[in-house]
């Protein structure tokens, strides 16, 4: 049996309002016998690295083929252009503003659309309603088979923006930063467990202090192995140091934020 095409949605727009209903009907429009599935739409308003983040921790887990809609788009209506994304086993549509910038390097076969032919996208276009307007009938068309350089044409000048990467300044420190936070207060750094494990190679035994605004945050190996309401760590679902608080809220209840910088130092 031939698999369903899939479309998955990221966006920023929420639940109180019908933009993501919206999208999905445009997308059905075109092709009844599409699977849409939400990624994420709570992203923080206008925060395209947030959405780049939740795009490179969801996208490998849906089958060979999906196309990945994003719409975290502060620059709707101005000249930044509408892409198709096409990687080793993904497809990416969204607007051409950075929110691929963790996909690209990513993949070792990459190209990139930019999308100008309007009969892909709805007769009347709005200025301010581009996911509706354009990526969703373009990646309802795609998935109905078209083949991406019907779309428009390649180019190699997309926007990349900077990721923070952690840096060693000697082989028994790393200092990375908070990328992202979630909806527990939970922290998520940009320090990767492969990064720790190469921490003081030549070692046999690893002991890290991780700290965090001058405190230690004890590495852990789950949530519930704490009681108290102190600041501790663990490696996450998605590979990454986290900082937690069990039972509270690391970001509000220590006033730690995206930004705030990490070390792991070994002793």
């Amino acid at each position: 049996m031939e698999q369903r095409p899939i479309i998955t949605l990221t966006t920023d727009f929420g639940y109180k309002d019908p933009f993501v209903g919206i999208m999905k009907g445009v997308i059905l429009g075109i092709n009844p016998s599409v699977t849409i599935t939400d990624i994420c739409h709570d992203i923080s308003p206008q925060n395209i690295l947030e959405a780049a983040f939740a795009l490179e921790t969801s996208y490998k887990f849906f089958p060979h083929k999906t196309i990945h809609v994003a719409v975290v788009d502060p620059g709707v209506g101005s000249m930044r252009r509408p892409i198709l994304v096409a990687t080793d086993y993904h497809y990416f549509i969204g607007p051409d503003n950075g929110v691929f910038s963790r996909i690209y390097p990513l993949t070792e076969s990459l190209t990139v659309i930019h999308m100008t032919e309007e009969h892909y996208f709805l007769p009347q276009k709005s200025s301010t309603f581009h996911g509706r307007d354009i990526f969703a009938p373009a990646a309802a068309w795609l998935s109905r088979g078209i083949d991406i350089m019907h779309f428009g044409e390649p180019v190699d000048d997309y926007i990349t923006l900077p990721i923070p990467v952690p840096v060693s300044p000697s082989k028994n420190i790393i200092e990375g930063e908070i990328i992202y936070t979630d909806r527990f207060g939970n922290l998520t750094t940009n320090i990767s467990t492969d990064r720790i494990d190469g921490l003081g190679s030549g070692n046999t035994v690893k002991q890290v202090k991780i700290l965090v605004k001058g405190k230690e945050a004890p590495l852990k190996q789950h949530y519930a192995e704490v009681r108290d309401k102190g600041l501790y760590s663990l490696i996450n679902s998605f590979g990454y140091l986290e900082l937690f608080t069990n039972g509270g809220n690391a970001a509000s209840d220590l006033g730690l934020a995206v930004g705030e910088k990490v070390g792991i130092i070994l002793s």
